[in-house]
């Protein structure tokens, strides 16, 4: 099963934008709380994404892989950082994290990633 995630982040988007229509009291709150969360602090917001994708992993959330991807690739983050983010969330996780960091692994590399996998990799 292969998902276009960046398909999949402009898609929700579009969904999202709908809900800040329809419900924008809430949406308001909800934006309010990622601002916060996100604002650097003690941690950078890059150490911020990889925790939120770390997150995304362990609740098998494909729509929260395309977005934090998205946002880590923005940031300048490493595959070498982002390699590491997945071994602590297959090590929290188990066998199903394992499955979801191969699809946020692909997610990162759909969103622009350094050192994307090659053409012969991606045919294998």
């Amino acid at each position: 099963m292969s998902t276009n995630f960046r398909a999949l982040s402009n898609e929700i988007s579009g969904t999202l934008a709908q809900l800040r229509a329809g419900i924008p009291d809430a949406m308001r709150g909800f934006g309010a709380l990622s601002q916060a969360a996100l604002r650097e602090g003690a941690l950078d917001r890059k150490t911020k994404e990889l925790i939120a994708m770390a997150i995304g992993i362990a609740a098998r959330c494909d729509a929260c892989l395309a977005f934090h991807a998205e946002a880590l690739v923005k940031l300048g983050c490493k595959r070498v950082e982002f390699e590491e983010m997945l071994a602590v969330s297959v090590y929290m996780g188990g066998g199903p994290s394992l499955m979801y960091a191969a699809r946020a692994l692909d997610a990162f590399e759909q969103c622009g990633g350094d050192h994307a996998r090659s053409e012969t990799a991606k045919a294998a």
